[in-house]
């Protein structure tokens, strides 16, 4: 299969059956996406992800054994770029800040349709996070609040003027379109910009950008409120 038609391999993970395969058979009907494993539980949705390496996890937050949280924190030490979106049934601020410090890129309820849990997928793949900006800003907030050495730099990660510009603007919530526009640049220019920001800060979805990039001293929440 050509490059241009490689299919976005994924992993889910939620304790319901029902769920479960009513999730695999939304994404399996997609012509660029196929599920390469799914599982019951977080051990085992560990174990699928090491094993398979896929482009993105689907997960829910509670799972016997580990939990969604506990889920991300495991792979993203081996897998830093991994993309994770978590599919829940949970709508509470605590759990939403939880997941995405430890490296979820998007977050959704499970009465979303199948239209918009594939529009995620491919969302959370090519960088886009998928999070109202309200709740965004107001986790982004909470991580400079948390950060113990705010605006001290980190010496080994430098981005670039345009770099920084790109991810003050996706830290808004803008999409990668908008950032085109705003900066006049094309699209293609704005990808490339976020996949070198990820490569840099090792990371893999928006939200991880943002908090490592807010740690490091790199950008500070009142370049983000401008």
């Amino acid at each position: 299969m050509a490059e241009a038609e490689k299919k976005l391999r994924i992993v889910i993970a939620d304790d319901h059956a029902v769920v479960r395969e009513g999730t695999r058979n939304i994404i399996e009907r997609e012509p660029d996406m196929e599920v390469v494993g799914a599982a019951a539980d977080g051990e085992e949705a560990v174990r699928l992800i090491e094993k398979y390496r896929p482009d993105v996890a689907v997960l829910d937050i509670a799972m016997p054994k580990l939990n969604g949280i506990e889920v991300i924190r495991k792979i993203k030490v081996t897998q830093p770029k991994i993309a994770v979106l978590i599919l829940t049934g949970y709508d509470n601020d605590e759990y939403i800040f939880a997941l995405l410090e430890a490296g979820a890129a998007g977050y959704l309820l499970k009465d979303v349709s199948g239209r918009d849990i594939t529009q995620a997928i491919r969302s959370v793949y090519s960088g886009e996070s998928v999070l109202h900006p309200s709740i965004a800003r107001k986790v982004i907030r909470r991580a400079v609040i948390a950060s113990e050495k705010p605006g001290e730099v980190s010496p080994d990660i430098e981005l670039s003027e345009r770099e920084i510009e790109v991810l003050k603007l996706a830290a808004k919530g803008l999409s990668n379109k908008d950032i085109s526009d705003s900066l006049c640049i094309s699209i293609r220019t704005v990808q490339g910009h976020i996949h070198t920001i990820f490569h840099k800060l090792n990371v893999g979805s928006r939200t991880e950008a943002v908090f490592q990039s807010i740690k490091k001293g790199l950008l500070s929440f009142e370049d983000l409120a401008k």
